[in-house]
């Protein structure tokens, strides 16, 4: 208790010696702690104001009416039941910016359609109340399912081009001189031959390596860095291409590689790659 009280007078007596401000709207600042109180109302603000607008939903037009609903709930005193209510008020209007973002995800562009929040706030007090035929892991699984095939087709929409262009890429490609195309329709072309083992799938491989678009854009080089690259193929941490064709390239190998899409990135967005990219690159197996 003794470090309690000190620890208080500790904050009033700093508290004392702060710049004290005239504060409107009713402040009333007879010493140093209230100063302190109008200060961290003053200081929260500017937080208070974007949660209201992007959080709550609330129009700044009716910026008065929060405040009297804001200054009644503050000097009221605490109601369990009433405080319950009000909290899932604030919940309600979370779940209708819930409802349209869902509504962007699924109708892009088209503001005609919306989602019905009733069926977000129906799962909600299912959820809520175990009636719900499954359990939250399962409904969040579920969610993702059937939100793939939705955010694929928009990401189509968006990148098609980009695949386009790589289909027409890979089926020019193929047609040149030295090109063999294996089953996963993964491209490759042999530049030097290794003589070297073929790793296995609990071998290390070092690797030097070289990642182009197609349009000639270099996004990744171990040469570059000068600094080989890893590869553990019991663990592999790298694109489906990529183990694919290691598997097959013997110690001192060095080939051009051609990894479509699907055995790339597909419609990840990696920032330099976008959606749907067919990846060229020259790879060196070291050891």
């Amino acid at each position: 208790m003794k470090k309690i009280s000190m620890m208080a007078a500790a904050v009033a007596m700093t508290a004392m010696t702060m710049v004290s401000c005239d504060g409107g709207s009713n402040a009333s600042l007879k010493d140093g702690v209230d100063s302190l109180a109008y200060n961290l109302g003053v200081a929260q603000a500017e937080g208070l104001k974007q949660y209201m607008t992007y959080q709550l939903g609330v129009d700044t037009a009716y910026m008065d009416e929060f405040i009297k609903g804001m200054q009644k709930g503050a000097v009221s005193e605490s109601d369990p039941k009433k405080d319950a209510y009000m909290k899932g008020t604030e919940i309600g209007h979370q779940v209708q910016q819930m409802a349209k973002g869902l509504g962007q995800q699924v109708y892009g562009d088209d503001s005609t359609k919306t989602v019905n929040v009733k069926n977000i706030v129906a799962g909600l007090v299912d959820g809520l109340t175990h009636k719900a035929a499954m359990t939250s892991e399962e409904a969040s699984k579920e969610f993702q399912r059937m939100m793939e095939p939705i955010q694929q087709a928009e990401l189509e929409k968006q990148y098609g081009d980009n695949k386009a262009a790589g289909e027409k890429y890979l089926a020019e490609n193929k047609k040149k001189d030295g090109v063999k195309v294996t089953a996963s329709g993964l491209q490759y072309k042999v530049l030097v031959e290794g003589t070297g083992a073929l790793p296995t799938d609990t071998t290390k491989v070092q690797v030097n390596y070289e990642g182009k678009l197609i349009d000639g854009t270099v996004f990744d080089s171990s040469y570059e860095r000068n600094q080989p690259f890893t590869v553990d193929m019991a663990r592999p941490s790298v694109i489906d291409g990529w183990v694919e064709v290691l598997k097959m390239m013997p110690a001192g190998s060095k080939w051009e590689v051609t990894i479509p899409q699907e055995l790339a990135y597909g419609a990840k967005n990696m920032g330099q790659i976008k959606p749907f990219s067919t990846l060229i690159f020259t790879i060196e197996v070291l050891k």
